[in-house]
């Protein structure tokens, strides 16, 4: 058989080549041709005229996975330093960087990349061919750019052994490892994929990993999503129009009422790749996560890795992000409040609105609406105002909330991150109308069209209804877990049970996809206040609204009686039965209960168990805690100490989910501490706390919020579907039509 590799192993061979040596066979040797027609067709259906390129530190393999990846498509090999650069300077590498030193060399270098014409080949790169810009813009023309992602220890470990102190860049009083680390932001800015490598994995596995993720690359159109309301007809779907991710975050929710989830499950990490993410940073985690399930014609692999570092930048007042803290015993606190609103919601909607900025067509307006308990709305209303100015003339929010049914603080700073393309306004009714009103708004294609035609104007959702705020929750559970391996807690592998205190089912869900992607998640304690609905369903299958009334409570972000997201998860363990969804959906809306069934009910108790907490308890968490470790929990993080004191089994660490900072709930807080309540505004209450030396302490940003914000205003709506709409339409006026 005619081989390419085996006879031009490391040799330029254009697509004009081949042509020319298939003429030649044909005529002269005919089995021989049909051999090498059939190995080339298979290359090209894979890649066609684009190469493989392979990036990544030197270290990381990509000679030696290239030749195999080549040989596995029986294609061109090329690898730059052998092919290009000794070539071309008739000398070796390290004899050229000796010559001429570290910024000429790296000048020279991309010169020689810039003369490579090549396609439907596999191109190893140097380590520091990604430093040259213009070299990379040339060869990824006509390439797919694959990020060999070593983690830098065992990059350190493989240069030591190959007897390599400096590489190229490496300036006198540096470090290696601190060069590996520069190299980074170089090999994200070009990425088009990333291909996880840990230390123990072989050059065979990664190239198989190599065409995996070229093969995923290559098609986009088997990740869709569907209702989970979709009906199936025997064995297949209802004939809808395909829904990619882009589209998903663009329309919130289905048209049919249900909620949008991937069609094909969660992708699964394996145990070495999260290994390989041990070491690394919170933002690198994120990439990561979210390139696996976010595919790259939707949102580019390197447009996707800005999103995350700006969302996740200067704007958390903690560099880990997401710390996990040992609080007492095997219980350790998850702390999800140290971004700029002060509660878990920052971690979706710092990344949500840039995601909908860049999913969303420029050709349209939209208005996000958004019902909140409490902490989504300073959240949404920060997150959006964040955007560019030309994005924020086209995308606005609108955040509604219980007008009596939040704390003051939350309030003050809801109206307090109102700006020019967000706005709050507080309804006279609990949660679950606001929630419910913003459902059948979307889904009055009467209404919705009216806004298109008159106004030009599309509405979209902001709650964690939309697949986008959901998403980025699934980072910090899994972020937790290798945090405890990490710090030697647990070895990998090791099970947890991680407790949270959760009203809509978003968060927990998203622990729960967490463990569908490989973290040994072992059971998820869900912790209810009075407001038990999901307690009580988790514990019997009965979700029951009748008679229910909602009690405001010292812990609002749960006082939900209507759990939106629970939706996807019965969709999950129905195994993707819309036709059960709708049933025992439409059953709570007309009737107020539904039932499981046995079978799934056993289903549901081998991932969940549940349990509430009264006011006192909640109360008397706070004081004890501190009184015992100088440490201050929220109001809905003591809910879920509570519960998982009374609910673990002591086998295994307990991760409990911080959710909010406790200065945004200073009147229970202070009641806790059994320090006089004092008639003060929000901003009075702030210093109070402060004045204790608090562990951890005052939220900077909820401080800097209501200092500038004291005599701020908002509108009042009464319950109604019309007075919403009317404010609806009013935004929409006083805003779009200004810009134009």
């Amino acid at each position: 058989m005619f081989h390419l590799v085996q006879y031009r192993p490391l040799r330029l061979i254009t697509q004009n080549t081949l042509s020319s040596m298939c003429l030649k066979l044909m005529f002269s040797r005919p089995v021989a041709f049909a051999q090498i027609w059939k190995s080339w067709f298979s290359s090209h259906s894979l890649i066609g005229n684009k190469n493989i390129i392979l990036m990544g530190p030197p270290g990381a393999g990509k000679t030696t996975v290239g030749r195999i990846v080549g040989q596995k498509l029986d294609c061109p090999v090329i690898d730059v330093d052998d092919d290009v650069l000794e070539t071309t300077w008739n000398m070796s590498v390290s004899e050229k960087l000796q010559d001429v030193g570290n910024e000429q060399f790296l000048e020279e270098e991309g010169k020689a990349l810039l003369k490579i014409s090549a396609s439907g080949s596999v191109i190893s790169l140097t380590g520091s061919n990604p430093m040259h810009a213009a070299g990379m813009q040339h060869v990824k023309k006509n390439g797919i750019v694959v990020y060999l992602d070593v983690p830098t220890a065992v990059i350190m470990r493989r240069l030591k052994l190959m007897k390599v102190d400096r590489i190229v860049g490496q300036d006198s009083g540096m470090s290696l490892k601190d060069i590996l680390q520069f190299r980074k932001q170089f090999y994200k800015r070009w990425h088009d994929i990333r291909v996880l490598c840990g230390g123990e994995i072989t050059a065979e596995a990664i190239a198989e990993k190599v065409l995996d993720a070229v093969k995923r690359y290559q098609n986009s159109k088997l990740e869709t999503f569907i209702s989970t309301r979709s009906i199936r007809s025997g064995n297949c779907k209802q004939k809808d129009s395909a829904k990619y991710f882009s589209d998903v975050v663009t329309e919130g929710l289905a048209p049919d009422g249900g909620l949008f989830v991937p069609e094909s499950g969660f992708p699964k990490l394996t145990a070495g790749e999260w290994q390989s993410l041990i070491e690394a940073t919170y933002v690198e985690r994120a990439e990561v996560i979210l390139e696996k399930c976010i595919h790259p014609a939707d949102i580019p692999a390197s447009t996707l890795g800005e999103i995350i570092g700006t969302a996740y930048g200067e704007n958390f007042t903690c560099s880990k992000i997401a710390p996990v803290r040992h609080l007492t015993g095997n219980q350790f606190l998850l702390e999800l409040f140290h971004g700029p609103t002060a509660s878990f919601k920052d971690f979706a909607l710092q990344m949500m609105p840039r995601i909908f900025a860049y999913c969303v067509p420029e050709s349209c307006n939209y208005l996000v609406l958004v019902a909140t308990s409490g902490d989504t709305g300073s959240a949404v209303l920060d997150g959006f105002s964040r955007l560019h100015d030309t994005d924020k003339q086209r995308i606005a929010v609108m955040s509604f909330f219980p007008e009596d049914g939040v704390s003051q603080i939350q309030k003050s700073q809801m109206i307090g991150c109102q700006k020019e393309n967000a706005w709050s306004v507080g309804v006279k009714s609990d949660f679950d109308f606001c929630q419910t009103a913003i459902k059948q708004i979307f889904t009055n294609s009467d209404y919705t069209g009216f806004l298109t035609v008159e106004y030009g104007t599309a509405l979209a959702a902001a709650n964690s209804i939309n697949w986008a705020r959901l998403l980025p929750q699934i980072v910090y559970h899994a972020s937790a877990y290798l945090d405890l391996v990490h710090q030697g807690i647990i070895a990998f592998g090791n099970p947890v049970d991680v407790c949270i205190p959760t009203g809509n089912f978003g968060n927990i869900l998203a622990a729960l996809y967490a463990k569908m992607m490989g973290i040994p998640i072992r059971k998820c304690i869900c912790a209810s206040n009075e407001n038990n609905v999901l307690t009580d369903f988790i514990r019997t299958g009965i979700y029951d609204l009748r008679g229910r009334r909602l009690i405001p409570t010292l812990s609002p972000a749960v006082d939900i009686l209507k759990s939106s997201n629970l939706e996807r998860y019965l969709h999950l363990i129905a195994d993707g039965d819309g036709q059960l969804v709708t049933q025992l959906y439409n059953q709570l809306e007309n009737q107020g209960h539904f039932q499981l069934q046995k079978d799934l009910l056993e289903k549901l108790q081998q991932d969940l168990v549940a349990g509430w907490c009264s006011e006192e308890d909640c109360l008397a968490a706070i004081h004890s805690v501190y009184s015992t470790t100088g440490y201050i929990l929220d109001t809905h993080t003591a809910v879920a100490k509570v519960v998982a004191d009374r609910l673990q089994d002591r086998t295994c660490p307990i991760i409990i989910s911080s959710t909010a900072h406790y200065s945004k709930f200073a009147p229970a807080i202070l009641r806790a501490l059994r320090i006089a309540e004092i008639k003060q505004n929000p901003l009075s209450q702030l210093h109070l706390l402060s004045s204790y030396s608090p562990l951890p302490p005052v939220h900077w940003g909820l401080l800097e919020t209501l200092k500038k914000n004291e005599n701020g205003d908002h509108q009042i709506c009464a319950a109604d579907m019309g007075m919403l709409m009317s404010h609806i339409e009013a935004l929409i006026q006083n805003h779009f039509m200004k810009v134009f």
